[in-house]
Formats: structure tokens, sequence, C-alpha cells
């Protein structure tokens, strides 16, 4: 560790499988759905949403194999710089740093918003409840990394609950089993229809109307919906940045990751599908630009069946999203800032550890950015601007899976240059490297084409512009501004360093005979389960 210290690898089994659930399961599920479900329709949303989710999981099984193959602090950022160019990796450490250090204030004015559907006329300061979310914030992640995944394994397990509630409702609601008795069953894909316009209005009748026409349109709404997916996804890569404090990594971290996609189908594919048949594009209670339940699709179905209390619970679960998203944002960039004091590439005071293993400066100096959720309470043009600011850190995210899928192409041909068989790794992705070829083509024509609406509405939209393109040359220009300053060169495949930080042959020898005792005695205890337990341990293996 030496003289600085050291993160401690606390976090146990059942924390990261909640922290890789929790990262995707957040507001955008339970309310920015909504704003994708408006724009382009259910059928658009439904298939944006499973694309996405096909090409997150491509993602996250290459970095589980990078991650389990060298569980390092900092994550991808330093398989950015130890397998492609270390400009690279710190360039990505800072773009990451920021994207989360400033979704922080934004997700505590956020949980203000919330609270706002209990206080709609603000007899309370918003500022208040910002303090207060600031505070508990805070105060788990200074406790440490163990009070950290314990947290947010019951902040996780909550919005499971709740998740698995509302498309169990959604799903009752659709086949007439509502307060009303009413069959909605595929109505609404008929009429309004399954597949927006872009740019449609309500007429009188709050039909849609105008817009750009015909088969063009409707796949432009269609394409608009891998944005508002890629935001909804983020947070997933996390997982990313705990290898080097995550108990036995090269067990947890797998078990982990392999099960993201089980997660993306059963609570988002399944939710847009149900919440889509449940509530028509049209309705305007979509359109109404609210942050708080009463924009939430789920409660707009809740309400048009005439159920009363449960949107007062879907606002209490977003009230712990918005929190269990601040601490994830902490968590995640000041580990990566203390990732790029390990480099080098940052201060030397922010690889100071306490005994506990907690990056104390990287930390304090990463949570001096939740103060300016002040800002947002003291006019709605300063407001406006932190949407701008989290729509960047947004396309920012974007950037990092770009690199995470660049990286992985680069460590397989090393693999490959060197004569080492992916069979003998911790852990084997699959579909490799060709998910891996589509993903990065993927993520690329996405944060090309993140802001194409300001060339299609016929005047030029500055700031539209700038918050989805301010990110892109940022990026490369502090990549190339690292390059000159360290005269780092691109890492070679017969350059390239598989051995340094592994753990010796004998060691994973015994990590294999003991996974193999570990499976040995899980079937040992199935087995003297009956069929029906057996079968519901099955699945909530799969999903937990």
């Amino acid at each position: 560790m030496g003289k600085d210290g050291g993160v401690r690898r606390d976090l146990k089994s059942r924390h990261l499988a909640m922290i890789a659930l929790g990262g995707t399961i957040g507001t955008g599920l339970f309310v920015g759905l909504g704003s994708s479900l408006a724009q382009a329709g259910p059928l658009s949303t439904l298939l944006g949403f499973l694309i996405m989710g096909f090409f997150v999981w491509a993602l996250m099984v290459a970095l589980g194999e990078m991650a389990t193959f060298l569980p390092a602090p900092g994550g991808f950022v330093h398989h950015a710089a130890r397998f492609v160019d270390p400009s690279m990796g710190a360039a990505l450490a800072w773009l990451y740093w920021f994207s989360y250090g400033i979704t922080l204030p934004t997700e505590l004015q956020a949980s203000a918003l919330v609270i706002s559907f209990w206080d709609p006329d603000q007899k309370i300061n918003p500022a208040v409840w910002i303090t207060i979310l600031m505070v508990l914030v805070c105060a788990v992640n200074f406790l440490g990394v163990r009070v950290f995944g314990e947290v947010e394994f019951w902040f996780a397990s909550l919005k499971v609950i709740m998740i698995v509630i509302l498309i169990i409702t959604c799903l009752v609601i659709d086949v007439g089993g509502g307060p009303q008795g009413e069959y909605i069953g595929g109505r609404y894909w008929r009429n309004p229809g399954a597949m927006a316009q872009l740019f449609w209005e309500p007429d009188a009748n709050n039909n849609p109307t105008g817009g750009i026409s015909g088969p063009w349109g409707r796949f432009l709404a269609f394409w608009q919906v891998f944005i508002s997916a890629a935001f909804s996804l983020a947070g997933t890569e996390i997982v990313g940045m705990t290898v080097g404090e995550v108990e036995n990594p090269r067990k947890n971290v797998p078990k982990a990751i392999k099960r993201v996609a089980y997660r993306i189908i059963a609570f988002y594919v399944l939710a847009v599908l149900l919440v889509g048949l449940c509530v028509p594009y049209t309705d305007p209670r979509l359109l109404s630009g609210s942050n708080n339940a009463s924009a939430s699709p789920y409660v707009i179905a809740i309400e048009s069946a005439g159920i009363k209390v449960l949107p007062h619970f879907v606002n209490a679960v977003l009230i712990t999203v918005t929190w269990s998203a601040g601490q994830s944002d902490l968590y995640a960039s000041s580990r990566t800032l203390y990732g790029l004091a390990l480099e080098g590439n940052a201060p030397r005071i922010f690889k100071k550890c306490t005994k506990a293993g907690l990056p104390i400066w990287a930390t304090a100096a990463t949570a001096l950015y939740a103060p300016l959720a002040y800002m947002g309470t003291s006019s709605a043009g300063v407001a406006n601007v932190f949407l701008d600011l989290y729509d960047i850190s947004a396309v920012s995210i974007l950037i990092a899976w770009w690199c995470i899928v660049f990286t992985y192409i680069r460590f397989y041909h090393g693999l490959k240059h060197y004569g080492l068989s992916r069979s003998d790794l911790p852990y084997k992705a699959p579909l490799q490297p060709y998910a891996s070829y589509a993903a990065f083509i993927f993520f690329t024509l996405v944060i090309l084409f993140s802001g194409f609406t300001v060339f299609l509405r016929g005047h030029w939209d500055s700031p539209t512009f700038v918050v989805n393109y301010l990110c892109i040359p940022c990026f490369f220009l502090l990549w190339i501004g690292y390059k000159v300053v360290s005269k780092s060169k691109w890492v070679a495949l017969d350059q390239m360093d598989f051995e340094t930080g592994r753990r010796t042959l004998d060691a994973l020898e015994e990590r294999r005979q003991d996974d193999e005792a570990d499976v040995d005695a899980e079937r040992a205890r199935l087995a003297a389960m009956g069929p029906v337990k057996r079968f519901f341990e099955k699945v909530f293996a799969l999903l937990f």
C-alpha cells in the first residue's frame, strides 16, 4: 500500500450484486421513461431500450473480462491507460470525474423536485431538502465502502421491490383487473399508434399532428430513444470502478456482470412494454415537463385506473432513488480521482487513504460539487442550466462506454498477440470480439448524432448543440494535451503488460479449487430442496 495507505476489499458479493442492479434502475426508468414514450410511442421506445440494453450488456461482459483479469484500483480507467494509451486513460478519468461530480448536485436538486409532489406550493424552501440529502450522501461515503455497500444494498432492494410491484400492477390494469375493471389490451398501440412522428404536437382533441411525417419521421423519433435509453442505463458501468474494493473480485465481479442481461430484460424491457400498453403516448400528463412522480408513466397508469394511494409510495421510492444516485455519483467520481492520483495524473494528496481504506481527500474534493445544488433554488434560469449540465454528464458517460469497448478490443488483440488463451482467464466474455466491435460502432453513431434534432428544426439552437457536443472536443483535447505534456506513446501490442499485478498461478489454481468446492456445495444444497423451492431459488439467483 505504501505510506499513503490504500483502499480495502470490503464490498461483499451481495453488495456488488445490488450495486450492479441499482445502476440500472433509477430516475430514468421511473420518470424519464415518460418523455421517451411521449416522443416516440410505445413500440419505438420498447425497441430502443431493447437494442441499447443489448449493447450495454456487450459493454458489461467485455468490462467483466478485463476487470476479473486485472481487478486494479481505478477500474476501467487503469485498463485504458495500460492497454491503449496513458493519455487516453487520463482524459477518460478526468471526463468521468467531471461527469459524475456534476451529476451529484443535479441529483440533490432532483430530490427537492421529487418532494415537491407533496409540497407543490413550496411552503418549505427546497434548500432544506437539498441540505438534508447532501449531509446523508456525504456521510454514507465518508463512513467507508462497507457502509456505502450496505446502504446501496437496501436501497437497490427497495427499488427492485417497487419496480416488480409496478410491473405487476400495469399487467393487472391492462387485462382489466383495476378498480374500474376496464380491459385495455393493445388498444393504445392501435390508437394513437405504436410509433410516433418526430416533433409531433397535440391538436385540440389531443391527437398527434404535424412533425416530420412518414417512415423517416418515425425512424428519427425511434433514433431519439437511443439517447434517452443511454441516459437511463448510465451507471451500469460503476461496477467497473468497484473492482479495487471488492472481496474476491475474480469470483464476485463475473457473477454480478453476467446477470446484467437478465436484469435489463426483467426490469427494463418488461417495464417499458407494460407501461406502453397502459398509457397512450399522447397523454398530456407525459408532456407536462414535471420532474416528480406526477410525470411518471406508472403513476399516470395507476391514476387512470382509479388507484389512489400507490402514487405516494412511488414518490417515496423516487426519493431513495435520487439519494442512492447521489451516493453512487460521489463514490464513482471520488474513486476516479483516486485512480488518477495513483497513475500520477492528479496531485499526490488524492491517493491518501485512511486506515479503513477510504480515499479521504479524493472523496472530500469531489464532495465540493454538492453545494452547487443550491444554485438551482435561486431562479428557474439557473435550474435550466443544471439540466443542461446533466445532459453534458450523460453524453460523457456515452464517451466512457466508447472508451471501455475500445479498450477491450485492444486488450483482446493483445492477448492474441502474446498467444494467451482467453479460456484460461477467470472470466471469458461471450460473443467477443464481435459484440465489442458492434458496440463500438453503435456508441460512435449515438454520440455523433446525440444532438441531431438541432439540424432539423429549421433554426439553429446553440444551447442544445453545445450541451450535446461539448464533451467530444473536450475529451480529445484532454487526450492530446496529456500526450503533448507527458510525451506518452500509444501502447503497441508487443508492449502490453499482462503480468504486473496479476496473482500467481498457484493462487489462481487455489481459487479455481475453491470455486469448484462452492459449486459442489451449492448443488448439494439445491438437491436437498423440493422442485418448487429449487425453481424459485434459481430465479432469485439469476436476478440477484
